[in-house]
Order: structure tokens, then sequence, then C-alpha cells
């Protein structure tokens, strides 16, 4: 996680929206429990087999639902069958019912032959599903009247729970395409780090929206390089941030639209100033429309590291001698342990305020390893998405900024879908005559 120099404010409770899997799955299991009411059951007669299909089978994607289901109701085809089987046996052998201990090793093995069936049918994902119907119809032996109507009821509640799960996932509720947002989004709530590649099925859902029209603007905390290491199979149809906000690129043509270069006079100051506390440090410049990246000093262990694992990419350019154009530099980045990076902050905290800087710190690739970066005070997300606003607007005067950011770090797959799925729900809400419901929040 960034921590900026400059920026004292803490992060915002975050409460998550109802989502529209958290309705659909409600109505799922009140049709259920509906049902049921009008057949005549109630309270504790209520089978809740059918509502526990229905919240299992209510599934983001209609696919995923369907996909379920058929698993849930061959598991339960397969339990119930075994579980019938065991009922019948055992209303041959009545002794059985006064002896639980040979009783209770019977069910296990009948679990263990459900669990069998189920490998054997080459259904091992609906293995689980089968011993727990197989147990819920024979647990409760020799307190069971009808084995048959104990098993068909099994069934029949599977059926409708998996009909409901399906017929509400199915229906879509009235929506409206938000053409006039452009949704800000940042690559590290999609993928775990900086060298990992985005996930096939977060890669599938981004260019899901991409191709329906949504404007999303991707942000990177680094140079261009992680996006073509990264997400180079995205189908962008915006310009990227890039640089934790100092430049916007263009990945379609490989140019930068817009740069934020530190001041001459600043990053002279600035290079005296760690000359003289004996640091080295990478400097991150941009000379004829390429990133040019040069080391001033002498390589510390930390450094080396980063730099024989960031070397082993097409997409970066180190370069030795001199500096190009010192008008050209866009950042610094000094590598070095968490504690000497965290006194360095300390002593830069006065020099940055006092000059149009800004400073930031986040972990590197290597554990226990940070980077330190100092940018100009104009190099800022913020800032950046305001310049990239002004450029669409150029041709698009009502167009509206999102920005869709998760509320933690990035810990799975999962986290980034969740993240796409809002952007989803914000792109196209809920409508009423053709107007949205609930309008997207302004930055």
């Amino acid at each position: 996680m960034t921590r900026d120099l400059n920026s004292k404010t803490k992060q915002p409770f975050y409460l998550p929206a109802v989502g529209q899997r958290l309705v659909k799955t409600t109505v799922a299991v009140f049709l259920c429990l509906l049902v049921y009411y009008l057949r005549g059951f109630r309270g504790r007669e209520i089978p809740t087999e059918a509502a526990i299909t229905a919240i299992l089978c209510v599934q983001p994607y209609v696919r995923d639902t369907r996909r379920y289901a058929l698993s849930r109701f061959a598991g339960t085809m397969i339990g119930s069958f075994w579980g019938l089987a065991f009922l019948l046996v055992m209303m041959q052998l009545p002794a059985m019912g006064e002896h639980l201990l040979p009783l209770y090793v019977s069910m296990s093995l009948g679990v263990m032959l459900t669990l069998y069936t189920c490998v054997a049918l080459q259904r091992t994902d609906t293995a689980g599903q089968a011993a727990i119907v197989f147990l819920c119809i024979v647990i409760s032996f020799p307190d069971i009247g009808d084995p048959l109507r104990s098993a068909s009821e099994r069934i029949v509640g599977v059926l409708t729970g998996t009909a409901f799960a399906i017929a509400v996932n199915v229906f879509r509720l009235p929506r409206v395409r938000q053409r006039d947002c452009v949704f800000f989004v940042r690559a590290k709530d999609l993928a775990a780090d900086r060298f990992s590649h985005i996930s096939s099925a977060v890669l599938f859902r981004l260019n899901y929206l991409y191709e329906d029209g949504a404007k999303i603007c991707l942000m990177f905390e680094h140079a261009p390089a992680y996006f073509s290491l990264q997400m180079h199979e995205a189908m962008l149809n915006l310009p990227i941030i890039v640089m934790d906000g100092a430049a916007l690129y263009d990945p379609k043509e490989n140019v930068y639209l817009s740069v934020q270069n530190i001041a001459l006079e600043d990053t002279l100051a600035l290079r005296e100033y760690l000359d003289s506390l004996n640091l080295s440090y990478f400097v991150y410049t941009i000379h004829k429309n390429k990133t040019c990246i040069f080391h001033q000093g002498r390589l510390n262990p930390q450094e080396k590291l980063i730099l024989d694992r960031m070397k082993g990419s097409p997409y970066r350019s180190y370069l030795e001698g001199e500096i190009y154009d010192a008008s050209e530099i866009v950042y610094y980045k000094i590598i070095a342990k968490d504690s000497v990076i965290a006194d360095l902050e300390a002593c830069l905290r006065d020099f940055v305020a006092g000059k149009n800087l800004r400073a930031a710190a986040r972990p590197q690739s290597v554990s226990g390893i940070s980077g330190l970066y100092l940018y100009s005070s104009a190099a800022t997300l913020p800032l950046a998405e305001q310049r990239m606003m002004d450029r669409l607007r150029e041709r698009e005067p009502d167009l509206r900024p999102v920005e869709i950011f998760a509320p933690r770090p990035y810990r799975s797959e999962h986290d980034a879908m969740h993240l796409l799925h809002r952007v989803g729900n914000a792109y196209e809400p809920l409508a009423l005559f053709g107007r949205p419901l609930f309008r997207n929040k302004l930055k």
C-alpha cells in the first residue's frame, strides 16, 4: 500500500452496497418457502432443502447457476438413491434401530459408498452434495415412516430450489447503460502484484465491459511496462494513467499523451541532496517518447535484487551513463530495506515540503524491501484523472468521472471479480422508465 508523505487522511469505512446477487438469492429463497407454505407445510414442517439449494445455486453468472444446479441435482439423485436403498435394507433389520453403534457404522459405510459412486461416475464435483443428501435421508432412522416419501421429498426440494434459482438468475431487471461515465479503476485491484498476469476470468469480465461500451480508465502505479506485462490482452477503449499519476499513456499508439516532469530547479536540488546523503537511486525519464531508466551511484544489495528481476523483462530499458536531459525526469526511485526507507522518509519530509515535489513509499516484490518514489507535486492520481477528463471532454463534453476502488488490498481473484461486478452495476444500474434509479457518485 502506498504511503504518501503529504497525505495524512485515513481510509474511510467501507459499507458495501446491496448487490444484485443478494437480492436474487433472497427472492429465490422466499419463493421456495412460499411454495411449501401453499402446499400446507408450516413452521418446522417446511423442508429446507429447496431454500438451501436456491442459496447455493444463485451464482454471479447464469452459466454458473446452470452448472452448479446440474451438479447439485446429480449429487441429490445419487445421495437419494443410496439413502433410499439404505432405509429399505434397514426396514428389514428392525434390530438395527436398537443398536446405535452398528447403525452408525453402517451409515458411515453408506457415506463411503455414496462418495465412491460419484468418483466411479466421474462426478467428483457432486460427491460432497451426494454424501450430505444421503445423511439427511438416513440420519433420522429408525424414526422414519415412509422411506420412499422421505427420499422423494428431498428430490422435489432440490428441483424446486434449482428451478427458482435459475428462473430468478435468468430474469433481468430493466437497466440502462451509463455511457456518459468514465470509470477509473486501479490496476493493483485486478492483479496480485505488478509481476503477475491478470487472471483469465478477470480479463474476460474486463473485456466484456469494454466491448459493451463501458469507458474504463486503468491506473498503474508504475511505468507502462507493467501494462505490457500484466494486461496486454485487455481491449482498452481509453488511454491509461501510469507512473502513479505522472503520465497519460496510449498503449495502442505507444505514445505518452501527457507527462508531469519534475521542474528542473527541483530536480537539480533533489539530486544534490540525495548525493549529499551518499544514496544510490534510479531515475526514470521519458526521452523521445520512450521510458529510459538510469542508475546513479553504486548499487546496493537491495537494488541489485530488484534490478536482476526487472531486467529480465523486454519492456524496460535500463541505461548506463549520464541522463540525456535533466528536464525530462519524471520520478526518482530509491530502493532499500524497510527500516532505511522509513528513516529516509523522515529526512525528506521537510525537503519535499519546500519544493514542488511529492514522495510516496511502496513495498517491493521482495519481502523486507521498500521503494521511495519522488514525483512532481502535480503528478497525482486526482490531477491525472482531471487531465484525462479534460482530454475526453473535448469530444464528449458531458462525460462524468466515477471512481471504483477496492476497499482492501487485493487478496485473490475473487476480489478483482467483485470489483468488476461493482463497475458493471455502476455502468448498467437498475432503471425505471428508462432512467437509472441510483445515480453514480461523482468524484
